[in-house]
């Protein structure tokens, strides 16, 4: 029997795996899956990652033992014939028609000004919705109000709660005509003590968040994060499955335990963070996967509490480029104050026995919280004015301007960069079609906090860019060019004509005598080192020579 192909009528096929939602699932169980096929005008209806209600028909087929054999399995192949589809929110912010909001905007062109006629959106929200929304935006305190009803349960970290509603509104996709992209997402980094609710934060914005995946640092791996390669189990070619990254596409990864994942997989994040995208070169199979998220991780310090004598790279052991991919990079510190220690237990305590509806009064519900964040994502699309371009030019320049005296950097092209993302994201929680001054200025302060935390050296209590962009700070270098210079020079006076070479350890008994500065051994041979790539003495074995 052979097939007539010119007779046939051949249709459109596709199969999806369904896993069992986390909060359906019995305890101390693991999610059950299950095969559906879709057809026709249902193919591509639904992406990794969607939430969906399906309606279809449960089959079972039998299998065969093999393939040249007529003998069946005696257990039979189940699966799903999907007749309906749909999409479930749960909660979360909408993102059916995401793609019109996140196709990037020309920058010559309106962004909010054609888009809403077009936009398929417009059909989840009545009229009466939209008039809410505007009332709701038109109040003088809706910036403190979206931000208290941020996680509400959790007491003060008022800042750190703005940035991270700046990074669920995000900021305004552009494209040049030349094809440069500047993305609008966000990437946030919580750093602390233990027991200081960040994680707590993180499970908040990934239930309202638009879509994206929990996952822990220790449990993640670079191909999990990515994508992996597997056999298709009907056709037995190659294919590629979605990693988190991926599967969190136009949403919010949530990363906790970001100090304890591996170099491999951090090392995946560096491409994710800047250009969006994640290349996979693996089993013949050649593609760049679209991963156009915001990346929300915590850190926890290396030694379980964060020393405020050591840097941020120190306490956390991260890479500097990697940590100069975050647009904003909070400290959550425990510490001991009588007042402030009194103010929370009262906040924790009131949780438990007081009337939750009546502290909930000067917020917003999640519901609501959350339709207005899918409304301002997919509607609106903030424009710079003319006086927010000039306050953010003035805005960079003075950041660069603080180390000019201490030939220090204190700001980088992609803090200016952050600074339209805010400001943008600031105009668009109020639904403001273009931003103003009051909206950089705030996107100046709320930078301003998390360097001041961040970027400050502790030798010299001053904001370093240095420190995150190098991992060394600009007072760091030039002690380190000292004892480089100190070091050539005692070498230099004691070496003679019988004697050229020393012990480390020697070196460092005598210029420890006849210095007022601290050094460590460590120092002395790093140093050493340093000098010896620079062809001025020859270090090996712990010995030096000068040559």
């Amino acid at each position: 029997m052979t097939l007539v192909h010119n007779r046939s009528r051949f249709i459109n096929k596709q199969m999806l795996r369904l896993q069992e939602t986390p909060e359906d699932m019995p305890e101390g169980e693991t999610p059950h899956t299950v095969s559906v096929f879709l057809f026709d005008s249902l193919v591509d209806t639904a992406k990794p990652g969607d939430r969906v209600e399906v309606t279809g028909v449960f089959r079972a087929v039998p299998v065969r033992v093999n393939s040249n054999q007529r003998n069946l399995r005696s257990l039979y192949r189940t699966y799903l014939d999907c007749i309906h589809i749909r999409k479930e929110e749960g909660g979360r912010t909408r993102t059916k028609g995401a793609a019109q909001q996140s196709q990037p905007q020309p920058l010559a062109a309106s962004a909010a000004g054609d888009a809403d006629d077009a936009n398929p959106d417009a059909a989840y929200f009545s009229p009466q919705q939209v008039e809410a929304f505007r009332e709701l935006s038109r109040q003088p305190d809706i910036y403190e109000k979206l931000a208290r009803s941020l996680a509400p349960s959790i007491y003060e970290l008022d800042d750190i709660k703005k940035g991270l509603l700046c990074q669920l509104f995000g900021g305004s996709v552009k494209r040049l005509s030349s094809g440069v992209q500047f993305r609008g997402d966000m990437n946030v980094l919580l750093v602390g003590d233990p027991g200081t609710s960040k994680s707590q934060l993180l499970q908040y914005v990934h239930k309202i968040a638009p879509r994206g995946i929990y996952t822990s640092g220790r449990g993640s791996s670079a191909v999990g994060l990515t994508a992996y390669v597997t056999k298709d189990p009907e056709t037995r070619e190659m294919v590629l499955e979605s990693g988190a990254l991926v599967l969190s596409d136009r949403g919010i990864c949530c990363i906790d335990e970001f100090d304890k994942m591996s170099d491999n997989a951090r090392s995946m994040l560096h491409e994710v963070m800047e250009q969006q995208t994640v290349s996979v070169a693996k089993a013949g199979i050649i593609a760049t996967l679209n991963a156009r998220t915001s990346v929300l991780a915590c850190a926890n310090p290396a030694g379980s509490r964060y020393n405020p004598r050591l840097s941020v790279i120190d306490n956390i052991q991260l890479p500097p480029t990697l940590l100069s991919r975050f647009d904003l990079i909070y400290l959550v510190l425990d510490k001991a104050e009588e007042q402030s220690d009194r103010r929370l237990a009262r906040h924790l305590v009131a949780l438990h026995y007081k009337n939750p509806e009546a502290s909930a009064a000067a917020t917003i519900d999640v519901a609501t919280l959350t339709s207005y964040i899918t409304y301002a994502r997919t509607r609106i699309h903030p424009e710079l004015s003319d006086e927010a371009a000039e306050e953010l030019v003035n805005a960079y320049v003075e950041l660069r301007g603080r180390g000019s005296g201490r030939k220090v950097i204190t700001a980088t092209p992609r803090q200016l960069e952050s600074l339209i993302r805010i400001s943008e994201a600031l105009a668009r929680l109020k639904l403001a079609s273009t931003v103003t001054h009051e909206d950089v200025t705030e996107a100046r302060r709320l930078l301003d906090v998390a360097m001041q935390q961040s970027a400050t050296d502790p030798n010299t209590g001053t904001i370093d860019m240095d420190l995150i962009t190098t991992g060394v700070s600009a007072s760091e270098r030039a002690k380190r060019m000292q004892l480089q210079e100190a070091l050539l020079s005692f070498l230099q006076d004691r070496a003679t004509a019988s004697r050229s070479s020393f012990r480390a350890p020697q070196v460092w008994e005598d210029l420890r005598q006849q210095s007022s500065v601290p050094v460590t051994l460590f120092e002395v041979r790093e140093a050493l080192g340093r000098l010896h790539g620079e062809g001025k003495v020859v270090f090996i074995d712990d010995t030096v020579r000068v040559s």
